[in-house]
């Protein structure tokens, strides 16, 4: 299973929200190019990255510092947050991005989104972020009518590349990862699901591990020092599993 730790970007820095709440959060960095670094430096492969101000409205606003964390590192990355057009998506492949995580887009714009998959096949991410079981948009300030699955079903015809499945009133707040819905998903989806929001401890990653879940984001439960990620690395590779 993929082990990605995530940098948010609120004015540049990394941070950690509430509930997805951009009024409630928590700076832990002003440098995301050395946090970066660091993940690269013990072992990860794969880095989560969003930029929250672009999330809000709907641009690139933190597209320099993601530009600055591609040229310092070797990382595999995949960027979400206010990309809303194929100009966007086309400017971070060519900065060295790997994956365009679409969230919005995927409820509110669904030509665009499948006009991004048809252009970008097994480079782009759907981002589903439920709210009360329903996928939400705008940075989670909206929540629409349709459940993931509903979602899932309109691009199931697609080259996706994974999905990003998160449970917003778990997000931020080291309850425990949603692991019964996320398994759910994944037994319905015929795209790789990545767990996000939530994650407590090191247990939480081992059950997604077990229950052959593609990936698993990994946010406030680094930051606070709840999870080692070195230790947890050499525990999940020794799992195997359906993705490795």
């Amino acid at each position: 299973m993929l082990l990605i730790p995530a940098i948010d970007l609120l004015s540049g820095k990394v941070v950690r929200l509430e509930k997805g709440d951009m009024d409630k959060f928590k700076v832990y960095s002003d440098n995301p190019v050395d946090k970066a670094k660091y993940f690269e430096d013990i072992g990860i492969k794969r880095l989560h990255i969003v930029d929250l101000d672009g999330a809000k409205r709907g641009e690139a606003v933190n597209y320099n510092v993601i530009e600055n964390i591609v040229k310092s590192t070797k990382l595999s990355l995949d960027v979400g947050g206010g990309v809303r057009d194929l100009k966007r998506c086309e400017n971070y492949f060519n900065l060295g991005v790997d994956f365009v995580v679409l969230g919005t887009s995927v409820v509110k714009d669904p030509e665009f989104t499948k006009g991004a998959l048809k252009k970008y096949p097994k480079k782009v991410i759907l981002g589903l972020d439920a709210k009360d079981g329903f996928v939400a948009t705008d940075g989670w300030y909206e929540k629409s009518s349709l459940k993931a699955s509903e979602v899932l079903d309109m691009y199931k015809d697609f080259d996706v590349s994974a999905v990003i499945y998160t449970d917003i009133s778990r997000d931020g707040m080291l309850t425990g990862v949603n692991i019964a819905a996320t398994v759910e998903l994944s037994n319905r989806s015929p795209f790789p699901i990545i767990a996000s929001g939530g994650v407590k401890d090191e247990d939480d990653i081992i059950a997604l591990a077990k229950e052959n879940i593609y990936g698993c984001i990994i946010g406030k439960a680094f930051y606070e020092g709840k999870i080692d990620l070195r230790n947890i690395i050499s525990k999940i590779d020794g799992l195997g599993g359906r993705y490795g």
